[in-house]
């Protein structure tokens, strides 16, 4: 092998460690930054990450899932509307690159609920069907994923109380995603691994 192709291939693999190193740190610095409670400035540093990252999901996930987050709490209903685009905008990004990830079908469908909550009357008909539609789906790829069991036990017991009907089964899977958090293990440190206090607040509402 020439000297040259030799410099070559060994440029290429520094280029290559030297980029993962930066996604690392960055993502690293945003999520540190995002628990701090700091949204705004994480999103600013996810901004820049997806900036050069153009084949990985994950900093686009985050957008989606903070401004999800933010959304649900938000009074102002012009917020919410700017919320949920900016997050559509960032999810349309994951559905591009994961369509059949079980996390980005999940965050996919979170907007959706968003939606629903920021107007039930209109969205409610329209987009229900869709939301259970993407639980299913991911709940056939990824049926031990907490995220995956939580989040569509936590629709359908809304459905079910909007409607008068039975919680309970909806509880025991709330149940089983809090036991499914204690083995779950995120593919990486930056993979998603959130949402065991959502459910244990959640659960509190079933005793």
């Amino acid at each position: 092998m020439s000297t040259k192709l030799i410099t070559i291939i060994a440029m290429f693999v520094v280029s290559v460690v030297t980029a993962q190193t930066q996604f690392d740190q960055g993502m690293k610095k945003a999520l540190q930054t995002w628990k701090e409670g700091n949204s705004k400035e994480a999103l600013v540093q996810l901004e820049q990450i997806t900036s050069v990252e153009k084949t990985n999901w994950l900093p686009n996930y985050y957008i989606a899932l903070i401004n999800t987050t933010q959304a649900f709490v938000e009074k102002d209903k012009t917020k919410v509307v700017a919320l949920l685009e900016t997050a559509q905008k960032a999810q349309d990004f994951c559905n591009n690159l994961a369509l059949e990830n079980p996390e980005v079908l999940v965050m996919q469908a979170m907007i959706h609920t968003a939606w629903i909550v920021y107007d039930p009357m209109t969205n409610g008909q329209k987009l229900s069907g869709d939301v259970m539609y993407i639980y299913n789906k991911a709940y056939k790829i990824a049926p031990e994923n907490p995220r995956v069991v939580f989040q569509k036990a936590s629709f359908e017991k809304g459905m079910a109380a909007y409607f008068s009907q039975d919680t309970q089964p909806m509880c025991a899977q709330i149940e089983k995603a809090i036991e499914l958090f204690a083995t779950f293990k995120p593919e990486s440190v930056f993979h998603p691994s959130w949402g065991l206090d959502r459910a244990q607040e959640e659960i509190k509402a079933c005793k």
